[in-house]
């Protein structure tokens, strides 16, 4: 491959099994595919093509996901957060242009990681969101996915405190991934991103770890209870929140 995509056999095994552990994520949770993949991918590739890869292999995910159960998704729900996250992506990307965004990380991350550790306490499990609630959490997702490629943890947050069932939220959380990464992935073929032949090599050779990890991850959601799926969704939401902050101290401003 070339423009610094040329990656050695040992190393593309590396990736490929990172790859395909982010989607056993994702096919679980609907979201948390950077979380796992970048760090690993951030030593092979340039940091300026793993968002756009990241993001057509997430819509590639999403669409998997949604052909299968599309018919569990919570279009209410879909309605009332899909304008809102189209906004706070707007949002997001005027702060992106005019400010420094990094300073938000260590606020957004302590929130998550706190909100997480009180959900798994279990000091109170049967918490519940107004749907009016969508429109705080539709655009706070909606900026810090422009921002950072990064707002599915606060859709996640939303959607367990309102849908009823994990089928329901697994597919609604999957539904709203890939309709954010569509957006992504038209600006970037748009910008030419996807016009470099490597990048979408790198993606066909990837693919098959992406389709057995949705798929392994679709069938341990399966075999899960409703309260066993809430418990691995506030880790992967945890785990984020620390991210957020290590990556705030990690490369300052």
């Amino acid at each position: 491959m070339s423009d610094g995509l040329t990656i050695g056999l040992g190393p593309y095994a590396l990736i490929f099994a990172t790859l395909l552990v982010a989607y056993v994520i994702f096919g679980i949770a609907g979201f948390g595919t950077a979380l796992v993949a970048s760090p690993v991918l951030a030593v092979f590739i340039p940091v300026a093509k793993i968002v756009p890869l990241l993001a057509l292999m997430d819509l590639f995910a999403a669409l998997v996901n949604v052909s299968r159960d599309g018919r569990n998704a919570d279009w209410s729900e879909l309605r009332r957060l899909v304008p809102m996250m189209i906004l706070g992506s707007l949002i997001g990307a005027a702060i992106l242009l005019t400010t420094r965004p990094e300073h938000l990380l260590p606020a957004l991350g302590i929130f998550v990681t706190a909100y997480a550790l009180y959900s798994l306490s279990g000091f109170k499990p049967q918490r519940s969101f107004n749907a009016a609630a969508a429109y705080p959490f539709g655009s706070i997702g909606g900026i810090f996915s422009a921002l950072f490629g990064s707002g599915g943890f606060i859709y996640a947050i939303y959607l367990s405190g309102r849908l009823p069932t994990k089928e329901a939220m697994r597919i609604t959380q999957t539904t709203l991934i890939g309709l954010s990464t569509l957006t992504r992935v038209v600006l970037f073929a748009l910008a030419g991103v996807y016009l470099d032949t490597s990048l979408l090599w790198l993606v066909l050779f990837l693919a098959p770890g992406m389709l057995i990890g949705v798929t392994v991850g679709r069938r341990i959601t399966l075999t899960m209870s409703r309260e066993q799926f809430l418990k691995v969704i506030n880790v992967v939401v945890l785990v984020s929140g620390i991210a957020l902050i290590a990556r705030y101290y990690a490369y300052p401003a």
